[in-house]
């Protein structure tokens, strides 16, 4: 897949409100994670306090909320199938227990897209995702975020390198 824009620089892309929804998300299954919050509680924190809003001086990117909450409510609803698509994913001396927190909210929401929402096209939830873990992470979690994310779509949708025709 290239771009038209091939300088040898990385598209500069602005949040969308899909992006934006992505991102909330990911602090939420974070906060959730961490704190035990329950997913009402925090869809309605987010939706009342952080979409949109500024929050200690930083303003919060406007996001969509149905966005916000299809992930949120997805990955919680679905998380006994997605954690083990992660597992699978992940090298044997790296299990799911081993990552922190906010990688784990990335990968499972990035896994719950790429297994539920067939109407988004791969290369679009993995560069979000990518770029979820570049404004969390400056090491290696982005490149782990893209592998785990690379070999999920190609097992789930069959994307990535070439598959046997039927």
């Amino acid at each position: 897949m290239t771009s038209s824009e091939d300088n040898g620089q990385p598209p500069v892309r602005h949040a969308n409100k899909r992006g934006a929804a992505r991102l909330a998300a990911v602090q939420a299954l974070y906060q959730m994670d961490v704190a035990g919050s329950g997913l009402l509680e925090i869809t309605a924190e987010y939706e009342a306090f952080r979409l949109g809003k500024e929050v200690d001086g930083a303003l919060y990117r406007e996001a969509d909320a149905q966005w916000f909450r299809a992930i949120l409510a997805g990955v919680v609803e679905n998380q006994k199938v997605v954690d083990p698509v992660i597992r699978q994913s992940l090298t044997e001396d790296w299990p799911l227990s081993r990552l922190d927190s906010t990688l784990r909210a990335i990968l499972r929401a990035g896994v719950y897209e790429l297994m539920k929402r067939q109407d988004v096209p791969v290369a679009v939830i993995v560069s979000e995702y990518v770029d979820i873990a570049k404004a969390f992470y400056i090491e290696d979690e982005p490149k782990l975020v893209n592998a785990v994310l690379d070999r999920v779509s190609r097992k789930l949708r069959g994307e990535g390198k070439g598959k046997d025709a039927l």
